[in-house]
């Protein structure tokens, strides 16, 4: 048997013993210890390994999370070691992560779920108000053993998914069913759901196609790479503020059609990552479209809280599709929403919920049998998602702190959406369209011919090289376009408007000294 050497700092790898049996000493990668050697067996090769591995989960990319966001990471942490950077710290606005940039929780949802969490020592807490341990009293009350560390119905908690039908009943004026709604792990995990769902299980010219839109959230080509799906990709019209024009969307299902068979159209609205708010119309033109291609709805309406722009609205695809009548109002749709996001900010609790109506009956047992196989998702997240379909009402305790709060988040959000836009609207070789919603810009920089041969003699795209190089020079950390699709020969960047006012200020500051550098150092 080998033995490790004593020191903690030195190890003897099993990686360098013989493959023969052998007796005798060892020294370790140091030379300063040895130790003693004997027989053993042959060095067992790895059963699973990068040659051999699922090849479609090896083909997943996910750029929210990617080369330059663990290399903000690394800088990170040299900073902390005192290393000296022409900045004085990382700015992150790579990632819809609310509280991560400084925004505080909302006291009410906290409230409830810690009520939830140990209520023998805080239902009794006077410092708790009366409404916070109602709402949470309801959840505990449908919890096994009235706790939420029991496992949940595979649903989710029966009073959390009435109190989601009520509260989508009062969004849309319709009426709203608690057998439609499952609780996921985020709305990424209810997604996911659908989506497997709508597999074919073929290969080639029969495998599932996904119509996404371009650009788009990264976890859509990942989990469709992860599927084996194809990938439908439709562009979003940059020079109509992203809105979707059905012509596009015809374009690329017909040249999709001899690769695969088209099952499922995704929209994201609110946008992400192009903060945009479709209108009714297009709303209307598109579930058309769905409805003359036989394509299921995949709604992404996590951002429907953050709607900014003068004149937009959030309308929800089950409230169009329904007014639209007749046969429309039959047609299969699954709609997401989320706690991580609105004004909420809680991606920690993984917390979100699915409708899904006009569903096969016999293919409605199939879903719920595969939430099964889950268990449920986590409660805590269930009690967060509840407390923002049924938040404090007027009259309440509650009420005038939640108002305060939710207000001052989101008209927040509104001044930074409009501080970025009016910013790299004022670069040169910059466009961005108006931040209308979600948390979100997606500027174009409208590249040198020189920086993009530079790039292309480093081998990346030009859009890559430009966040790096941002990343490097001032500390600002974003996420190159390439990431999300983008019409070939155009370069973009996505980043968040989260930071606060006064770092957000900052940011945008940087990027202005560090662009007009860029564009003398690529005249």
């Amino acid at each position: 048997m080998l033995r490790s050497c004593s020191s903690r700092l030195c190890r003897i790898s099993p990686v360098k013993r013989p493959l023969a049996p052998v007796t005798g000493t060892v020294s370790c990668k140091q030379g300063k210890h040895r130790t003693s050697l004997h027989t053993f067996p042959p060095c067992r090769a790895k059963v699973l390994t990068i040659d051999n591995m699922n090849p479609h989960l090896r083909a997943m990319e996910y750029a929210v999370r990617g080369p330059i966001v663990i290399q903000a990471g690394k800088i990170e942490e040299d900073l902390k070691a005192g290393v000296k950077m022409p900045f004085p710290d990382v700015i992150r606005a790579n990632i819809g992560d609310c509280h991560a940039t400084g925004q505080p929780p909302i006291t009410f949802l906290r409230q409830v779920v810690a009520l939830c969490t140990d209520p023998a020592m805080l239902m009794n807490d006077p410092r708790y108000p009366s409404d916070a341990k109602e709402r949470a009293q309801r959840v505990l009350d449908s919890c096994g053993g009235r706790s939420i560390g029991a496992y949940s119905d595979s649903s989710g908690v029966l009073s959390v998914r009435q109190d989601i039908a009520d509260y989508i009943q009062q969004r849309d004026g319709l009426p709203a069913f608690s057998d439609d709604i499952f609780l996921c792990t985020g709305a990424s995990d209810g997604i996911k759901t659908i989506m497997k769902m709508l597999m074919t299980g073929d290969v080639g010219h029969g495998r599932a196609g996904v119509m996404i839109p371009i650009p788009q959230y990264p976890l859509y080509t990942a989990t469709i790479a992860e599927y084996n799906a194809y990938p439908i990709k439709y562009y979003m019209n940059e020079e109509k503020n992203w809105g979707l024009d059905i012509s596009e969307l015809k374009r690329s299902v017909d040249e999709a059609r001899p690769e695969c068979k088209p099952r499922a159209i995704v929209i994201i609205n609110p946008g992400n990552p192009t903060g945009s708010v479709l209108s009714r119309q297009n709303i209307e033109d598109v579930i058309k479209f769905a409805k003359d291609e036989g394509l299921f709805i995949l709604a992404d309406e996590v951002y429907q809280h953050n709607v900014y722009a003068e004149g937009s609205s959030f309308h929800s695809f089950k409230k169009v599709m329904t007014e639209m009548g007749g046969d429309y109002k039959n047609m299969e749709l699954a709609s997401f929403m989320s706690v991580s996001k609105g004004y909420m900010g809680e991606c920690g609790f993984r917390g979100g919920y699915c409708e899904v109506i006009n569903l096969d009956p016999e293919v409605k047992v199939q879903q719920l049998k595969s939430i099964s196989a889950k268990l449920c998702s986590s409660v805590s997240g269930q009690a967060a998602m509840d407390v923002v379909v049924n938040p404090p009402r007027p009259g309440e305790p509650s009420y005038d702190l939640f108002i305060k709060e939710k207000n001052k988040v989101l008209n927040d959000l509104k001044v930074k959406a409009k501080m970025v836009t009016e910013t790299f609207n004022s670069m040169e070789r910059f466009s961005c369209n108006e931040v209308k919603g979600a948390m979100y810009a997606f500027p174009q920089i409208h590249m040198p011919e020189s920086a993009v041969q530079a790039a292309k003699a480093l081998g990346k795209p030009a859009d890559v090289m430009y966040c790096e190089n941002l990343l490097q020079e001032t500390g600002v950390c974003v996420v190159p376009g390439s990431g999300f699709g983008q019409r070939p020969g155009t370069y973009h960047f996505r980043t968040t408007i989260l930071p606060t006012v006064e770092q957000l200020a900052d940011m945008l500051e940087r990027f202005k000294v560090f662009h007009e550098g860029f564009l003398q150092k690529f005249k």
